[in-house]
């Protein structure tokens, strides 16, 4: 396990992580203090602790409506896939028909 120290709202903390994933976490790190800053920037009043509740807040309701989107262009295409057996199995009806319309005007 590799030790990583992040700051975030100007306070230092060591977190552990598995090694090869130290750049991940600094990048996480930096986001949520990303956020801090733009709560404090526009008047978020509170200690640390309010502050970080409020940007896991707007970070669990981010991943909430991501899950929504993937949810919904999961079911989108499960329908499109659905659609294209069922053109499929059209045409492929309609063709046999045209063969079998080609054959009687062949050999009436």
């Amino acid at each position: 396990m590799a030790l990583v120290t992040v700051t975030i709202n100007g306070y230092a903390h060591q977190v552990g992580c598995e090694e090869g994933q130290q750049e991940h976490l600094r990048n996480m790190a930096a986001e949520v203090d990303r956020r801090v800053q733009y709560l404090k920037g526009i008047g978020g009043q509170g200690g640390e602790a309010a502050l970080l509740i409020l940007v896991s807040l707007m970070l669990a309701d981010e991943v909430h409506d991501l899950r929504l989107e993937v949810g919904q262009a999961l079911t989108s295409t499960s329908s499109v896939r659905g659609g294209d057996a069922q053109l499929s199995r059209r045409l492929n009806k309609i063709a046999a028909r045209a063969e079998e319309i080609a054959q009687n005007l062949e050999h009436p």
